[in-house]
C-alpha cells in the first residue's frame, strides 16, 4: 500500500529538514545540502517561490533514491495539496488541519501531516485518516506534551516541528515522537549564501539522531 510504504520511509528518515528559501535556486542548494549531510526527509514549503518546481525538480532528482523523502511544507488548501502531489511530493504538511486537504491525500494515498495543538484538534484530525500529527509549534510545548497527549491516544504519532534542536531532540524522542522537523537553525547558513554550512548541521542532527537510536 503506497501510503504505508511512504510512512514507513518517513519514519526512518527520523529528521525532517524544513526548507525555507528566498527562491527557487536557494530551496534546491538547501536541500541538496540537507541530504549530502545525511538528513533524508525534505518538506519544501509553499512559502518558497515557485515550489511546485523545486518539488519536481527534488522527486525526479531522488527518484533512485528511496531513502530520500520529498513531501510539500504549508499546505493551506485542497487545491495546493493536489498541485503538491503532481509535482511529486509524497507527503502533505499544514500548520493547521484542513479536511479538503486530507480528503484530497487520501485520494491519492498520500500521507498527511497537519499542525494540531489541542487533544480536540488531534481528534479531529485522525477521524479524517491522519496518519501523523505535526505538533506546533514544539517550542510551545516541550517533550513533556508528548505523554500527555498519548495518556487518552496512545496511538498517535508525533512529529514536533518548531523549537527541536540539537540539544533537546532526544528529550523528543525519549517522550515517543515518531520524528521531527528542524528548519530556522539547520537552514540558517543557507541565508548568506553557505551551503557548505547547511550540510555541516545536518551532519550534526544525522549523527545526534544516529546516537538517539543506537545506530
Amino acid at each position: 500500500m503506497k501510503r504505508v510504504e511512504i510512512l514507513n520511509r518517513l519514519e526512518k528518515t527520523g529528521v525532517v529538514a524544513v526548507i525555507r528559501a528566498n527562491s527557487k535556486e536557494e530551496a534546491l542548494k538547501s536541500s541538496h545540502a540537507v541530504v549530502k549531510g545525511g538528513l533524508t526527509g525534505i518538506e519544501l514549503t509553499f512559502t518558497v517561490p515557485q515550489a511546485e518546481d523545486v518539488i519536481r525538480e527534488l522527486a525526479t532528482y531522488y527518484k533512485n533514491q528511496p531513502e530520500v523523502v520529498v513531501g510539500a511544507g504549508t499546505v493551506l488548501d485542497g487545491a495546493t495539496a493536489r498541485l503538491a502531489i503532481m509535482s511529486g511530493a509524497e507527503y502533505v504538511v499544514s500548520p493547521w488541519f484542513d479536511k479538503e486537504t486530507a480528503e484530497v491525500c487520501n485520494l491519492y494515498q498520500i500521507p498527511y501531516l497537519p499542525g494540531c495543538m489541542t487533544i480536540t484538534e488531534i481528534k479531529e484530525a485522525m477521524k479524517s485518516g491522519v496518519d501523523i500529527v505535526k505538533l506546533f509549534p514544539g517550542g510551545a510545548f516541550g517533550p513533556s506534551i508528548v505523554s500527555a497527549f498519548k495518556a487518552p491516544l496512545p496511538q498517535i504519532n508525533i512529529m514536533p516541528t518548531g523549537g527541536v534542536s540539537l540539544d533537546n531532540m532526544a528529550g523528543w524522542f525519549e517522550a515517543g515522537v515518531i520524528t521531527v522537523g528542524v528548519g530556522g537553525n539547520l537552514l540558517a547558513p543557507a541565508e548568506k549564501g553557505d551551503f557548505e554550512g547547511v550540510t555541516e548541521v545536518a551532519k550534526q542532527y544525522a549523527a545526534k539522531y544516529a546516537e538517539i537510536k543506537g545506530k
